[in-house]
């Protein structure tokens, strides 16, 4: 083989090997995004009228899915035991005491204000609600309800969450 020819054949290896290259740091990029995604990050999908106006049925939401110490307010995916899922508001946290009264909200006896809610008729208990009221929220367990109270299924329903089916706390949400 000619010099020439070795210059030629030298020159494509080392386009094949920049390609093999690109290609092995596509796959890492792709990777190191997966598992981010799978760890920090994850998606949800609002179902239903429950956190109208806040979020929209069949709205896709983003949550964060490190750290454990959520708010009262927070807007948090959760992934119960039977397989159903939820995005509600957190409303009370571990030794809160919930009171429905009257057509309102009371956490550690003082009425709730609650901007986010579109209205309120007065129905805030649900028709399947098995809750007993005052209710005091246990340990590592969080009281959550849907902004539009007179259709969400929620904390009253099923009573309170424990922190092990809370998914994340939203992040973002699409328009």
């Amino acid at each position: 083989m000619s010099g020439a020819s070795k210059r030629v054949m030298g020159k494509y290896d080392h386009r094949k090997h920049d390609w093999l290259k690109l290609a092995v740091e596509i796959v890492i990029v792709i990777i190191l995004a997966l598992l981010a995604f799978s760890l920090v990050v994850g998606i949800s999908r609002v179902d239903g009228q429950s956190m109208r106006p806040t979020l929209k049925d069949s709205q896709v939401v983003t949550y964060w899915r490190l750290g454990d110490n959520y708010r009262i307010g927070d807007i948090i995916a959760i992934k119960m035991p039977n397989g159903d899922s939820y995005v509600k508001r957190v409303i009370a946290g571990p030794g809160d005491v919930i009171d429905i009264r009257d057509g309102y909200v009371y956490r550690n006896g003082q009425k709730l204000t609650e901007p986010y809610i579109e209205s309120s008729d007065g129905n805030t208990m649900p028709q399947n609600s098995r809750i007993e009221y005052p209710y005091k929220v246990g340990s590592g367990c969080y009281w959550v309800m849907g902004d539009n109270r007179e259709v969400s299924m929620d904390s009253r329903s099923f009573g309170s969450v424990i922190k092990e089916n809370i998914k994340g706390r939203l992040l973002f949400q699409d328009q």
